[in-house]
């Protein structure tokens, strides 16, 4: 049953990466009705040649042995691939201590993306409508002294661990870190010797609900 019930989610990240609903990618496949999907939904079949074949011949990027069998990756061509990003569906603030102790969720492929370490879904309120919650943000880890003042950024402090924007300290060694929300959230001055590491937030996926 586990081997059919993986069949329908190798085909359910078809749909939802052609962002289509069921009913709409059986017909735009050329499938008189959606029952035939639904009938590897439930487990009752697996994905016959003939589905097999339909999928690719609307959707070449799709690699073929990959939907039949689940082996190597779901896009045959890695240009269309995009970047693929762990997903960990966990807050960056509450959480990215333990990074190296998590196992990802799943992989976002993410088209038009530079190279990311890992995602992660905000749930804090001090960015206000810069960064929502419930964003996901793509972070990459980077040095100190690669900040670009009035970036975001996730701080990785001794005692505090904060998503903010970023922006130097004339004069001495601190970063001001800058809350979406001002009228409801002060700065943080932190000492560089207090920075154990730095997360650059090169992309964000807002979910509109």
């Amino acid at each position: 049953m586990r081997e059919k019930q993986n069949n329908w989610l190798r085909v359910e990240a078809v749909i939802k990466w052609a962002n289509m609903s069921t009913n709409y990618f059986a017909r735009y496949i050329g499938l008189a009705r959606g029952e035939n999907l639904y009938q590897i939904k439930r487990g009752n079949n697996g994905i016959s040649f003939d589905v097999a074949d339909r999928i690719v011949a609307k959707f070449p990027q799709i690699d073929k042995l990959w939907l039949l069998t689940g082996e190597g990756q779901m896009f045959a061509d890695t240009m269309a691939r995009g970047a693929q990003i762990p997903f960990y569906r966990v807050d960056p603030e509450q959480s990215i201590r333990q990074l190296a102790e998590l196992e990802p969720e799943s992989n976002l492929l993410v088209p038009m993306v530079g190279s990311c370490d890992c995602a992660m879904c905000y749930t804090g309120r001090a960015m206000g409508s810069v960064v929502p919650p419930g964003t996901i943000v793509l972070l990459k880890a980077v040095e100190l002294d690669a900040i670009i003042p009035g970036g975001e950024y996730v701080i990785v402090g001794r005692k505090i661990v904060t998503l903010r924007i970023v922006r130097a300290v004339e004069g001495e060694e601190k970063l001001r870190l800058v809350a979406g929300d001002r009228e409801h959230y002060d700065d943080i001055l932190l000492n560089y010797s207090d920075v154990v590491s730095v997360y650059k937030v090169n992309g964000k996926l807002i979910i509109n609900n």
